[in-house]
């Protein structure tokens, strides 16, 4: 059987962020979570319950993926790894099916949802490796953007399909547009909501159908004898010499911060908008649709831009986008926005903050495809897997971060809009981190415009 052209590959690789996105869409941010807080009746106990899971996930993410990463590195073959994880995948998701109102475990929720979320992330580090085989150096920005693009709009159908056709309402019954849930679902036992499970269960095995058809890895080596001690010296001898590779020192540093605050946002913005805005879930489901819509417009725009002037300047752009919203968001209330009074029944605060919700999703998706770009060019193209498992750490180790420093800023401040300042500061040490990374990397590995002839990527 011919090889897939590489018009192919790059579809194929496309087709992950598409398959792999609903998880954090449908099950992290927008239809579950708020569902295990309707489970669960008490606010705080659900944020915690909510907030443990994921910090577990996180933690066992975390300490794993540098050590996979380097394993994978050594032993080739990085489809297999992602063959294990989409597995744990689908199994984590479809479990989610049932959490069924008035008698159902909440460990074993979290465990499932735990489940899904490392298989997701580990087969994103074996899945953001493979970029830099996909072209030339000078065109991997573009491939990256347009595949967070094609994952944001895989996101969005989803999304749409959840709210118009299945998660029914608490009080009602019945759908977005009015109508029961479809294919016979007893709104009664919540069972359209918790078709959030198998819907992204089914819509990662389908998706990644095209995969792992068209993507196509090295031949992979002979894994060596002791290869799991091996991998795990090697980490140990990456991370020991990580100060003299500032430029990717100074780099982990820094997404480390940014990704942080971001993933602030993403959280804390519908419970932000619900207690300062008093929105209802409607608004907030149109807040999402939003805020994916532009992720996906910008992050194909962002993707060019990052082929023409690399992906530093278009995260440093990015991160001061974001500090803007995170000191805009602080300053917009019902009652104020800006400092100028508005009346109680002004549209204004709402329309602002869905400003700033275009805005989020905007800069988020562009600096999410520009980061990997970025981390291509600070990795030994020897050690790929290893360099995203090293961003996975990065992401991970301080993933609690964010949500502690807001939750201490919230009781201490008694304020809502007080409690989400610690977000800036997190930016701009980003930011200030960022002026110590250099666009090529320590490798000094020379960017100029390679003579292949453009990829096919439109």
């Amino acid at each position: 059987m011919a090889a897939p052209s590489q018009r192919k590959r790059i579809w194929g690789w496309y087709f992950f962020d598409w398959a792999s996105q609903p998880y954090n869409t449908l099950l992290i941010t927008f239809i579950f979570a708020p569902y295990v807080k309707e489970l669960i009746g008490d606010g705080a106990a659900a944020q915690s319950a909510w907030g443990f899971g994921i910090g577990a996930a996180g933690f066992v993410i975390a300490i794993l993926a540098p050590v996979l990463g380097a394993l994978s590195d050594l032993s080739g073959n990085r489809l297999r790894w992602i063959w294990v994880f989409s597995l744990l995948y689908v199994v984590g998701a479809y479990g989610l099916w049932w959490a069924v109102p008035g008698d159902f475990n909440l460990y074993l929720v979290l465990l499932s949802f735990a489940i899904g979320m490392i298989g997701m992330e580990f087969a994103t580090i074996f899945t953001n490796s493979m970029l830099p085989d996909l072209g030339p150096r000078d065109q991997i920005g573009r491939i990256s953007g347009n595949g967070w693009a094609f994952g944001y709009a895989g996101g969005l159908v989803t999304l749409v399909i959840m709210l118009l056709l299945l998660a029914e309402s608490a009080d009602t019954g019945k759908t977005l547009i009015g109508l029961d849930p479809v294919l016979g679902l007893d709104a009664d036992m919540r069972e359209g909501t918790r078709a959030v499970g198998p819907l992204t269960a089914i819509w990662y095995a389908v998706f990644m159908i095209p995969f792992f058809l068209w993507v196509r890895d090295p031949k992979p080596a002979r894994p060596p004898r002791g290869a799991l001690k091996k991998a795990l010296a090697e980490v140990v001898t990456t991370l020991r010499g990580l100060p003299r590779t500032p430029s990717l020192f100074a780099y982990l540093g820094s997404s480390m911060f940014y990704r942080d605050a971001l993933n602030g946002m993403y959280v804390f913005g519908g419970i932000y908008a619900a207690g300062v805005l008093e929105w209802s879930v409607v608004d907030t489901g149109i807040f999402g649709i939003i805020a994916i819509i532009t992720g996906a417009v910008f992050a194909m725009i962002g993707g060019r831009a990052d082929e023409r002037f690399g992906p530093k300047p278009v995260i440093t752009f990015c991160i001061l986008v974001l500090t803007f919203v995170a000191v805009s968001i602080v300053f917009i209330s019902r009652s104020s926005v800006y400092g100028i009074p508005v009346a109680p029944s002004s549209a204004l605060p709402d329309i602002v903050f869905y400003v700033m919700g275009a805005l989020i999703g905007a800069a988020g998706g562009v600096i999410q495809a520009a980061s990997r770009t970025m981390m291509v060019r600070q990795a030994n193209p020897d050690r790929m897997a290893e360099a995203f498992g090293l961003y996975a750490l990065a992401g991970k180790a301080t993933s609690f971060l964010a949500p502690t420093a807001i939750g201490i800023a919230t009781t201490i401040s008694g304020s809502q809009q007080l409690g989400v300042t610690p977000l800036i500061a997190l930016f701009l040490i980003g930011l200030i981190l960022l002026r110590w990374v250099k666009p090529t990397g320590d490798h000094g590995q020379c960017s100029a415009p390679s003579p292949s002839q453009p990829l096919p990527l439109d």
